[in-house]
């Protein structure tokens, strides 16, 4: 769907371009000057470039990216390396170009709790410090809770997750991914959107974010939004 037509139907919308891509900041400031054109209050999130989670694999690759052997223990698992935070440093240009107020970091499931991760955790955040953004990051390894909890209190930052799989460890702002199962094939019934909503409006806080990342994902936001606009008077 062209920007101009969902900026009409939808509050907001994540972009994950910048996840595989440096993009471009005119790039990213026409879609700015596109959403003001209709909605001056359509929200713009990114997922953080993937130089900072994910290590070089199949996501460098859809996204044509190249990296020579001897270099790919720069990239990815929050490593204290020039390249990792020069790929911040892009990220947090692009979220001022385009007004964003959420930021998400998300890390795939082969970064899981092991002491070099934690001190990479550790390292990243005291650099990156307190920034104007609302930070998300979407643990997709095996993490201890325990742990979790204490990284999200040090660091002010926030719990992404899937709800029907598991609920949030922070409250007051929330971030939903609804990944749409193995191969992201699932289609949502209209009892787990209703699920989903209940669990929206029990949980309050300040922001909620609900998105989908499935292959029908445009038709389950549309019933998730009707679902919303019919219970919210």
């Amino acid at each position: 769907m062209a920007l101009e037509k969902y900026v009409k139907i939808f509050g907001a919308v994540e972009t994950q371009q910048t996840f595989y891509k440096l993009i471009n900041e005119d790039t990213v400031k026409k879609w700015r000057e596109k959403a003001d054109a209709i909605n001056p209050n359509f929200e713009f999130t990114i997922k953080a470039h993937q130089f900072i989670t994910h290590a070089p694999g199949h996501t460098y690759l859809r996204a044509g990216i190249e990296i020579a052997e001897k270099d790919k223990h720069k990239y990815g698992y929050f490593r204290p390396t020039k390249e990792v935070f020069n790929a911040w440093g892009h990220t947090v240009k692009i979220a001022k170009e385009l007004k964003v107020k959420t930021i998400l970091l998300q890390s795939p499931p082969s970064f899981f709790e092991n002491d070099e991760n934690l001190r990479n955790i550790k390292n990243f955040f005291e650099k990156v410090g307190k920034t104007e953004f609302l930070l998300f990051w979407e643990p997709r390894g095996k993490w201890n809770d325990k742990t979790l909890k204490k990284i999200f209190k040090t660091y002010k930052i926030y719990h992404c997750v899937d709800p029907l799989k598991r609920k949030p460890l922070t409250n007051n702002y929330f971030y939903f991914r609804l990944h749409g199962g193995e191969r992201y094939r699932h289609n949502y019934t209209q009892e787990e959107l209703e699920e989903i909503f209940s669990m929206v409006s029990k949980l309050g806080g300040e922001k909620a974010y609900v998105f989908f990342n499935n292959l029908n994902m445009l038709r389950d936001a549309q019933k998730f939004l009707k679902l919303v606009s019919k219970n919210i008077v």
